[in-house]
């Protein structure tokens, strides 16, 4: 246990997407939008309970998100990075991880590529079969099974494309899916 040699212990971790699920998407004709600015950035209600509670059961709290407005030309790296530092004030976050491009870019980091859990895994050393994918979107369900995490979807209702392989937990809010994930690790199920 604790370090021998140099080498640490892995570590668990929550990935957690951004806009739908630690803040208040903004949904127009079915579809999610982040906020334009961090005036704009209202929490989910129930993030900072729910962050708290995994927090104190020994997760890693790393937020991935994509942000294609940024390539796409309709807000700036500036603004995100200044709504990312304004969650990071308010939730209690470990690191935050931000794909700015747009699918044309064909990046890796984008999901549903796991790029952005790869390298949150490799900065912080957490063990991807002990950790979880939150999202709202199927990018994000799908980048979670692409990194090897376990994924918990928050139906926010929206009008988009589903999740090709369903996620292992169906929830409703971030609330509900810290609790699934509490719930798999006293049972065991997160190996």
């Amino acid at each position: 246990m604790g370090v021998h040699g140099g080498d640490a212990v892995k570590r668990k971790a929550v990935f957690l997407d951004r806009d739908g699920v630690l803040n208040q998407a903004v949904v127009r004709n079915g579809t999610p939008y982040p906020p334009a600015n961090a005036t704009e950035l209202v929490l989910a209600p129930d993030a900072k309970a729910a962050l708290r509670e995994l927090k104190a059961h020994g997760f890693l709290l790393l937020v991935v998100t994509n942000q294609p407005d940024v390539a796409k030309g309709i807000t700036t790296r500036s603004a995100v990075e200044q709504i990312n530092r304004k969650l990071a004030s308010e939730l209690p976050v470990d690191d935050v991880f931000v794909c700015f491009h747009q699918d044309l870019d064909h990046c890796d980091c984008r999901k549903p590529k796991p790029g952005m859990i790869l390298e949150g895994a490799r900065k912080h050393n957490v063990d991807l079969t002990e950790s979880f994918m939150v999202g709202d979107r199927w990018r994000d369900v799908e980048a979670g099974q692409n990194a090897g995490c376990r994924t918990i979807f928050i139906d926010g209702g929206y009008g988009e494309q589903q999740p090709a392989r369903p996620a292992d937990a169906r929830v409703g809010s971030l609330k509900e899916g810290a609790g699934w994930i509490l719930q798999a690790c006293r049972k065991g199920v997160a190996q």
